[in-house]
């Protein structure tokens, strides 16, 4: 496989992830660790079938650390995620998980073969700049707190964590996501009841919206970012990953959830022209 087709494989992880909070919105009142278990467990359960082309035997040879780094890495983040929303649901707080990407693009530099492209970084933060726009302006209703912003600080870096350390497991194969997955349903099944009322989908819409977010933005998605940190340009996947927030929004705008503004062509100049400028430097430097 080339790195410029794991790059385009990585980035569908990026538009079926465009789509999580409209299906998202769509599984309410489900509470988050519930929906994790539910999503997760048939992002796995899809994973398995996947694995079974191949034979388990794919699963056997891998070394528990790796599957306990992928699931602290798939189950930690969103912990923290849900932990810093639910103590400061606030446009501030969204803002501080969404420094992955730019956190990705900086930890690459440090992974053998890598090194920081100066106009790569400078795109990641126009991106951001787009990215910005686009989270600020959401009404959340919330107040920032100091422990609000540190766990979503955490969350950001958790998640670029897990994103550039799979670049050293490069020989681990993908089918290993399978059990990072159902690791991850497990755990937020245990944790469930601990910290959240069992609310079930509602009507049909409720559990159509499950079984999509399992399918893609909590199941394939991670399969196909898996393939893009480990064989694709890391740092380019790190950049356009600020288009999520956008895609997102923009998928709200169309189902009628959302009014369109000028802010989100502002944030989809800022973002595209923020991308362009990264795979300009890629393309230049003979990535």
């Amino acid at each position: 496989m080339t790195q410029r087709n794991a790059t385009a494989i990585g980035f569908t992880a990026v538009l079926m992830w465009a789509l999580l909070a409209l299906f998202t919105i769509g599984s309410a009142p489900v509470p988050p660790f519930l929906l994790n278990a539910l999503t997760f467990g048939i992002g796995g359960t899809l994973g398995l079938i996947w694995t079974l082309r191949n034979g388990l035997d794919r699963l056997r040879g891998i070394s528990w650390r790796v599957y306990a780094f992928g699931i602290i890495g798939l189950f930690g983040y969103h912990a923290l995620y849900f932990t810093a929303f639910r103590i400061a649901p606030s446009a501030e707080t969204g803002l501080m998980a969404y420094l992955w990407p730019l956190f990705i693009v900086l930890f690459a530099s440090f992974l053998p073969g890598e090194r920081l492209r100066p106009m790569v970084l400078i795109g990641a933060v126009i991106a951001f700049a787009g990215a910005a726009l686009i989270v600020l302006g959401r009404d959340s209703g919330g107040a920032a707190t100091p422990l609000g912003l540190f766990l979503g600080f955490l969350c950001a870096i958790t998640w670029a964590g897990y994103s550039t350390l799979s670049r050293r497991l490069g020989d681990v194969p993908t089918e290993s996501v399978t059990v990072f997955c159902l690791g991850t349903a497990a755990l937020s099944a245990l944790v469930h009841p601990m910290v959240e009322e069992t609310v079930w989908p509602t009507g049909a819409i409720g559990w159509l919206s499950i079984l999509a977010l399992g399918i893609g933005p909590v199941g394939a998605a991670f399969f196909t970012w898996d393939i893009g940190m480990k064989k694709g340009d890391i740092q380019l996947l790190g950049v356009a990953s600020y288009a999520a927030p956008l895609l997102s929004t923009l998928a709200l705008v169309i189902a009628g959830i959302s009014p369109a503004s000028w802010t989100i062509l502002g944030a989809a100049i800022l973002i595209t022209g923020g991308a362009a400028l990264a795979a300009r430097a890629g393309t230049s430097a003979g990535d």
